[in-house]
């Protein structure tokens, strides 16, 4: 299954970029011994509209735009499902076994998702209540995806 991500916004240079790169290229290597493919990072510019409901819309159908028939989404948003590494590596697992041939994680922007996107999201994920730059959400996300290759593969990277 191919994995890619989504983010508004674009990381700029600096260590939180290279920490992000980091996990990124763990999971690139990784992945696929367990079926998963890294895509990459799609980047797009926040949107300008007036309103926040706008610019929602705007930043989600750019999204909806790339998405194939078929793909899985995964929205990161802090009002989404809190789940342990295990249970997202389960869930990410269940995709790929289901016969998904690929998968886009969201990472949206200060003004959140559209809507019309968390109804059709296969889940709406947090990294809990807190809010987070998009830069550290990044690399959070980097390193959940290495840890669901190590937990998927039975590597001792994740100990529970």
């Amino acid at each position: 299954m191919k994995i890619s991500v989504h983010a508004v916004g674009r990381m700029k240079a600096g260590p939180e970029r290279e920490l992000a790169e980091r996990y990124f290229e763990r999971f690139a290597k990784s992945g696929p011994a367990v079926g998963l493919e890294f895509a990459g990072i799609t980047e797009i510019a926040e949107s300008r509209a007036q309103s926040a409901g706008e610019r929602q819309r705007d930043e989600g159908s750019r999204l909806q735009a790339q998405l194939q028939p078929g793909t899985a989404l995964i929205l990161l948003d802090e009002r989404g499902k809190s789940l342990s590494s295990q249970d997202f590596a389960n869930r990410i697992g269940q995709l790929r076994d289901g016969g998904r041939k690929a998968l886009v994680l969201a990472i949206g922007g200060a003004d959140g998702h559209d809507p019309s996107l968390r109804d059709q999201a296969e889940l709406v994920l947090s990294f809990g209540a807190l809010t987070w730059p998009h830069q550290l959400v990044r690399v959070m996300l980097g390193e959940q995806l290495y840890r669901v290759a190590t937990i998927l593969s039975g590597h001792p990277y994740h100990r529970s």
